[in-house]
Formats: C-alpha cells, sequence, structure tokens
C-alpha cells in the first residue's frame, strides 16, 4: 500500500512538473530601485554589454520621462531568428522596460521563451534546444542585477503557440500587410527615408537589417499623443513597456506588421474586452502609421 502511495505521489509530482514548465508570462519583474531611470539604464547597459549582447535602441515610450525601454541583441539571436521563415526576425531583438512611478524605479524585461513561442512556435522544427538556450542566455544577464519574478498574465505553451485573442480574432499567421515592392532595396529606401522625416509623428528606435536574406526590421515608437503609445499605454497598462517599440518587417518585397488584435492582446494578455473596446481603434490606427512609413513617393 505504502509503494502503491509512493508511485502515485512521483507520478503526480512529475504531472505537476511538467504542467508548471508549459505555462509561460510575458514578462519578468527583475529589481525595484531607489535610484533614477538614468542611473538604472546604465546598470542595465553595464549587464546587457558583459552577457555578450549589444543595445540596439532605445527611447521613451510616448515621450513620457518616466518610461524607458532598452532594446538589444547578438549575432547569436539574430541568426536564430532567421532560421524561422515566416517573419521570425521579429524576435530578434529582446527588450527591457524601466517604469519609475512614486519614487521608485523599476525594471523589467520580456520573457524571451514566451516571444520566442508565439513567434517560432509553428516553426521550430528541432530547434527547441536553441530557443531555450538562448532564452536561458538572456535572462542570465538579468539575474546578475535581481531575481527574475513572472508577470503580466500566464498562458500555456499551446495557447502561446497558436494564440489569439478571441474567436475571429487574427493569429500570428495574419499579419497586416502594409506595401509591396519592385525590390528589396527600394522597400528598405522608402522606409528608412520616412523614419528619417518622422513621418506619422513617429521615431525610428532601431533597425535590423540582414542583406543576404533580405530582411530588416524597424522598432517604431509612436508619438502621436492622441493615437500613440501616450494614448493607449495609460488605458492598458505600462507595466508592460518591455514589449515596445512596435515593429515593421519588410522581406524580400513584402512589408507587413502584427495585426494589433493579435500583438498587442499577446502581450497583455489578462486585457478585459471592456479595456480592449476603449482602444478599439488603437489597431487600425497603428496600421494607418505603419502603412504611412511604407507608402512609396
Amino acid at each position: 500500500m505504502k509503494k502503491t502511495l509512493l508511485i502515485f505521489a512521483l507520478f503526480v509530482g512529475i504531472i505537476t512538473i511538467g504542467f508548471s514548465q508549459q505555462t509561460y508570462s510575458p514578462y519578468f519583474k527583475v529589481a525595484d530601485f531607489d535610484t533614477g531611470i538614468a542611473d538604472v539604464t546604465t546598470k542595465v547597459k553595464d549587464a546587457i554589454k558583459a552577457g555578450g549582447f549589444d543595445v540596439i535602441g532605445e527611447y521613451h515610450p510616448g515621450e513620457n520621462d518616466n518610461l524607458y525601454v532598452i532594446c538589444f541583441t547578438n549575432k547569436m539571436l539574430s541568426d536564430l531568428s532567421l532560421e524561422f521563415n515566416d517573419r521570425g526576425a521579429l524576435a530578434s531583438v529582446l527588450k527591457a522596460g524601466i517604469i519609475k512611478k512614486d519614487g521608485i524605479t523599476t525594471l523589467s524585461i520580456i520573457n524571451p521563451e514566451y516571444m520566442f513561442l508565439a513567434y517560432w512556435g509553428n516553426q521550430l522544427d528541432g530547434h527547441e534546444a536553441q530557443l531555450t538556450k538562448m532564452s536561458e542566455e538572456a535572462k542570465a544577464v538579468f539575474s546578475t542585477i535581481g531575481k527574475l519574478t513572472p508577470f503580466g498574465g500566464t498562458l500555456e505553451k499551446e495557447e502561446l503557440v497558436d494564440y489569439h485573442y478571441k474567436i475571429m480574432m487574427p493569429y500570428f499567421t495574419d499579419p497586416d500587410d502594409l506595401e509591396d515592392y519592385s525590390s528589396f532595396e527600394e522597400g528598405l529606401k522608402i522606409i528608412r527615408t520616412n523614419l528619417s522625416e518622422g513621418k506619422g509623428n513617429t521615431v525610428k528606435v532601431y533597425e535590423q537589417v540582414f542583406v543576404d536574406k533580405k530582411v530588416a526590421v524597424f522598432g517604431v515608437g509612436l508619438l502621436n499623443k492622441e493615437e500613440g503609445e501616450a494614448h493607449f499605454l495609460p488605458i492598458v497598462g505600462e507595466d508592460h513597456i518591455a514589449n515596445l517599440p512596435y515593429e515593421i518587417i519588410l522581406q524580400g518585397t513584402e512589408a507587413t506588421m502584427l495585426a494589433g488584435k493579435y500583438r498587442i492582446a499577446l502581450y497583455w494578455p489578462e486585457l478585459t474586452m471592456g479595456t480592449f473596446m476603449k482602444i478599439m481603434s488603437t489597431p487600425g490606427e497603428i496600421e494607418d502609421t505603419m502603412e504611412g512609413l511604407c507608402e512609396k513617393d
């Protein structure tokens, strides 16, 4: 009888462990500080560099001095992202968010594995070990600063890989088409030019260009006070800024972006329908802005 109970307990333990490993949160809180954003930024950049990554962009979302995002990557992550043909390079950049509120500065990061599974999950095809290794290396950078505590909701692995918010809502495989060009080079030139001019009240936070693969990713800050980050972040939650900025991806001759109803819901999975309705126009407004950045003369 005791032997039977022991075997049963072990079985339950294995099932419990397996289940817990299949649940993911979009973010990790790293630490709180009693210093300002500038001091925390320096600490984060030093850790990123020491961990073998490079900072490729940074900005204040919504031009809010109390919000800051740092974007970073390395060659290993970039190369891995290019193994996935369906817009895999969207996950070639990781982000850290810094928020100052009531005298406390809080550092968080996007959960690499959460993003990787959402973007690459249906394309893994033997890359599981690389995904895990890359995720652990990125998390190790911030483990030198604080203790990583998951937050922002949870999704099971199966939900994350085929994520959509509600029935009839878009999936990762339902991007918004922005523009088609005669060549990759034409698209690259047009998007770069429009971003350099700040068209649509935007700012280029970073770019990743892989010329040999004819792939480019642009991180775009949305600075329009009525339609951009300053409008929707206070509604959906500023604590989640480590998913920003929004991206445009150019693959070959086609420029696309993740549908707003997919991307926003993915990174705010606890969003109620009531709150979502308050930003009902936001997905379309973001698409219009990105279309303007991709627009030919």
